[in-house]
């Protein structure tokens, strides 16, 4: 394979020559050119055929957001979006995400050619990581779960979910903010509670929870200590601190603290995924999606050997097939399902307890 050919497009004339000067100390990626603005970073395209493009969020002419759709409608390559931190910036570059982009690094408050030069492991890591991402034309989430026990109510579908101590538990990192979209907005109205930890920092947690609240059937918001576990709502870990659950009686809540990363992450998918293997065993079912890394892995295992039902995402529908593929390596994965079928297949599970669930949900693997 030769170089990674980079292109970038950014209004900043700083943030374009240091970024040229971070690629430069990596001999496998090579700056094909740069761009101040939508329009010619289009003709670029079409002259250069760059592999990865990192695309500012705040641009004249056209704003990031924009070109993003339309790049992704017309030609779907991998895309790092560079961000600010402002709350308006933290919003568009979760909607990019959510377009397709595959990832995104954030510039510094002061002094940015400093703070970027810093970050300079991470911007090369992500580019090579985006160079090997699965990029796919964005499409629009599936419809509602149809299932013969659903009713119908005033545009929503119903299953009947009455339960507190039934649990979905969902883990996700690079190209994890799409995905959930796909996986939560087919979901009924009063689905079992759902716990998310997707790998962002706490700014983007915000944004995105807000995000597919508007979203979903369900109620989503970001998850704060103490908050119960309910059917129709579904919870996203803060970024910077791990979630877990715990129980009282019948009732079951979130614990969110700050403690030392796991896996380089907080929050943690493991953190997570251990805790719900320890207080709910046969009553999670636990969910592991496209990611880098194995974070997620050893504890979708240890759910499954508690007695939980778990699924892992394939690899054709995943941006990056690693934490998935971990996880199933490892043998924690009782499913295998594409994304359009993960909502299906979750529901199944938690509504066919026992050997009727599994055999069921073996019909569907792969």
């Amino acid at each position: 394979m030769g170089k990674i050919r980079v292109l970038i497009v950014d209004d900043s004339a700083l943030i374009r020559q240091v970024l040229t000067e971070i690629f430069a100390q990596d001999p496998e990626i090579e700056v094909v050119g740069t761009a101040a603005d939508p329009y010619v970073a289009r003709e670029k395209i079409l002259r250069l055929n760059p592999d990865v493009l990192t695309l500012d969020v705040e641009m004249p002419r056209m704003d990031g957001l924009s070109f993003l759709e339309k790049l992704m409608r017309a030609r779907p390559m991998p895309v790092l979006m560079v961000s600010s931190l402002t709350q308006r910036d933290c919003d568009t570059t979760v909607r990019a995400l959510e377009l397709g982009a595959v990832d995104y690094v954030t510039k510094p408050h002061l002094d940015v050619r400093t703070g970027t030069l810093e970050q300079a492991d991470e911007i090369i890591s992500k580019v090579k990581m985006a160079a090997r991402a699965r990029v796919r034309r964005h499409t629009q989430p599936p419809a509602a779960v149809a299932t013969p026990a659903a009713v119908s109510g005033p545009g929503k579908a119903s299953l009947g979910f009455h339960t507190t101590h039934k649990v979905i538990a969902v883990g996700a990192s690079t190209g994890g903010t799409e995905a959930l979209v796909h996986l939560l907005t087919p979901m009924p109205a009063d689905s079992p509670g759902i716990v998310i930890v997707q790998h962002m920092p706490e700014h983007f947690t915000r944004s995105f929870a807000a995000r597919l609240d508007t979203l979903c059937r369900m109620r989503v918001k970001e998850a704060e200590d103490g908050n119960p576990v309910l059917p129709g709502h579904v919870l996203v870990a803060p970024g910077n601190y791990h979630m877990a659950v715990k129980r009282s009686g019948v009732s079951v809540s979130v614990k969110v603290f700050q403690s030392e990363p796991v896996n380089r992450h907080r929050p943690s998918v493991d953190v997570l995924f251990d805790s719900c293997a320890q207080v709910l065993g046969g009553n999670a079912v636990g969910v592991i999606m496209t990611g880098m890394g194995a974070d997620g892995a050893r504890g979708l295992l240890a759910m499954r050997e508690a007695g939980s039902y778990t699924i892992a995402q394939d690899e054709e529908s995943c941006v990056v097939f690693g934490m998935p593929r971990e996880a199933i390596e490892m043998g924690a994965a009782e499913e295998i399902a594409s994304l359009d079928n993960l909502a299906a297949s979750t529901l199944q599970a938690i509504a066919a307890p026992g050997e009727g669930r599994r055999t069921s949900a073996a019909r569907n693997r792969g």
